[in-house]
């Protein structure tokens, strides 16, 4: 469907009464408007992406990581790459509002430019208008969705769930999601979503026999063609999130059962076979380069916004590999052209969804004010004003994971703290006033709990070659997602590229090198253990805004970040 002269002029007057101006000084132009959205269909097959939402409903800022390295083969290929490197490999044009919505130049001065971006009123107004253009077309949602705010962990979910269901999702996998339980998770899919969304996961099984808890994939015809959405939960889950919350559950990657899943989407007569993936993106590449009759991989779960897809030999042919960021800031858009029973041809966009160029939905603006209506006064309070840009994506430490950090340490009397390396939360410009909602965008979990831990220096490097580990092994199926544990107080070294164990060095506290046999008294937050839950304190945000309260101004300075080593020239790093 084409945009009318009316419908045009209504987007450009939009843009205007939004302050949308491109590098300062111009109007945004009317051919670059149309660029944006306009998006012409392409064969007869389209699938619609989102991943990573983390629960904002709302529209937001959001800033792209300055660090994102890659080790091993992974040095300096996407998703590894960042700043004027980002753009250089894609041709996006510095300072325009791509530039903005893909990296992280120029943060504070484009995003008082360009605004916010997300919101699912505006990106229901994206998904209407694209669908519009493809009948047929199915929306994918590759999880992490119902987790990362107050209002969704006070409702369990339940604002996402309507919220996706008014969105049009078709078909979902998880990740976040299991933070809830178990039995949550199949009220809401045996309740709410049965007929209209499927859960699909090739990779959870039950811990006994092996049954499969979801559907392991779909088909659905669209226009004709039968489509396979086979789906992919966080390999990691009862690692990197707590297991007790789903005991019986088992996952992993699975790649001989992914393999056998394929086939029998196969057999059943689908002519187009995608994953729809939480695995993270360097894993994706993989998996892609080890199993065949894969079209495409949607990924998710490390938030990268990569404006391309990646093509991965195997010994079937090619495989599409995705990702499509995170908040809601994008909308990946996949059209097949399919004949005589096959793939012969593709087009992507990955579309940044800009809440100043799209009309907020009447319908989506009507359920997200009736879900925030109960929450409003708690989400609303004013804790205090952030002086300097507050931020938490990237390898190492944010400035809000310092804001974390700095109030563990005051409030648990502790000399160094530690803070999980979550990828999600939003950004907030200088100025700006810290709300209970904001702090919530950065600590809202199930697992909230407090701890003061007495550790041996040997205990501490120990945990940080862990999560190091984790981060930077040269095999993507040994990364687990996340960043670095965010730490305070501790100052080191860091050598991504070092062998296991010896990636940490030259440790000190207040200019005097860890003593491996010394105890240190250590703040933390987000235990993953039952019995450390048990034993904590209060939780994270109950302390931190204690200590916001009381600072009344947070006056930000350099976040406490490792002295890296061996990455000079790293295109991966601002």
């Amino acid at each position: 469907m084409d945009m009318n002269r009316r419908e045009f002029l209504q987007l450009l007057a939009m843009a205007s009464a939004g302050g949308f101006l491109l590098n300062n000084s111009e109007s945004y132009a009317a051919s670059d408007a149309q660029r944006m959205y306009q998006l012409p269909q392409h064969g007869n097959v389209s699938l619609l992406h989102i991943t990573d939402c983390h629960a904002q409903l709302n529209p937001m800022y959001f800033r792209e990581p300055e660090i994102n390295l890659g080790v091993g083969a992974m040095t300096g290929k996407p998703p590894h790459l960042v700043g004027n490197a980002l753009l250089k490999y894609y041709g996006i044009r510095p300072g325009t509002p791509e530039a903005y919505a893909y990296s992280c130049l120029n943060f504070t001065e484009a995003a008082r430019n360009y605004g916010k971006v997300g919101g699912f009123a505006h990106l229901a107004t994206l998904v209407k208008q694209v669908r519009a253009q493809r009948p047929g077309a199915l929306l994918l949602d590759g999880g992490d969705t119902w987790q990362g705010t107050g209002q969704a962990m006070w409702s369990k979910g339940q604002d996402m769930v309507d919220a996706t269901l008014e969105l049009g999702v078709d078909v979902m996998t998880m990740h976040w999601e299991c933070t809830y339980g178990a039995p949550r998770i199949k009220e809401i899919e045996e309740g709410a979503f049965k007929g209209k969304i499927d859960m699909v996961a090739q990779n959870v099984k039950t811990t006994d026999f092996g049954d499969q808890v979801f559907k392991p994939y779909v088909i659905r015809e669209i226009n004709g063609v039968p489509v396979a959405v086979i789906g992919q939960a966080f390999p990691y889950s009862t690692i990197a999130n707590p297991g007790y919350f789903v005991p019986d559950w088992s996952y992993g990657i699975q790649e001989e059962n992914l393999q056998r899943t394929i086939d029998e989407a196969r057999k059943k007569g689908a002519q187009v076979v995608v994953l729809l993936s939480h695995n993270g993106m360097d894993v994706d590449l993989k998996l892609a380069s080890r199993v065949s009759g894969l079209d495409a991989i949607l990924g998710g779960h490390t938030h990268d916004g990569i404006p391309l897809p990646i093509p991965v030999k195997n010994n079937g042919g090619t495989t599409l590999v995705t990702n499509a960021g995170s908040n809601g800031k994008f909308l990946g858009v996949l059209d097949f052209e399919v004949k005589a029973g096959r793939v012969v041809g593709f087009r992507y966009k990955l579309l940044p969804v800009f809440a100043n160029l799209l009309a907020a939905d009447k319908n989506m603006t009507a359920l997200m004010q009736k879900h925030r209506a109960p929450y409003d006064s708690q989400l609303s309070e004013k804790l205090a004003t952030t002086e300097g840009l507050l931020y938490r994506r990237g390898n190492f430490n944010g400035s809000f994971d310092q804001v974390i950090l700095d109030a563990l340490m005051k409030e648990k009397d502790a000399e160094i703290a530690f803070s999980p390396g979550f990828r999600w939360g939003t950004s907030l410009l200088p100025g700006s006033i810290i709300t209970m909602d904001d702090l919530l965008n950065q600590t809202a979990i199930t697992y909230p709990t407090t701890t003061l831990t007495n550790m041996t220096g040997e205990q501490i490097k120990a945990v940080l070659e862990d999560v190091c580990d984790n981060l930077f092994n040269p095999d993507p199926y040994y990364q687990q997602g996340g960043d670095m544990v965010r730490v305070g107080g501790l100052e080191y070294t860091c050598e991504p590229g070092a062998a296991m164990g010896k990636r940490i060095q030259d440790m000190t506290l207040n200019g005097k090198p860890i003593d491996p046999g010394k105890v240190y008294k250590v703040a933390g937050w987000a235990p993953v253990s039952e019995a450390a839950r048990d034993k904590g304190g209060e939780p994270i945000w109950d302390l931190v805004a204690r200590h916001m309260r009381s600072e009344k101004v947070i006056k930000t300075s350099m976040p406490n970040m490792p002295r890296l080593k061996g990455v000079a020239g790293n295109p991966g790093m601002v």
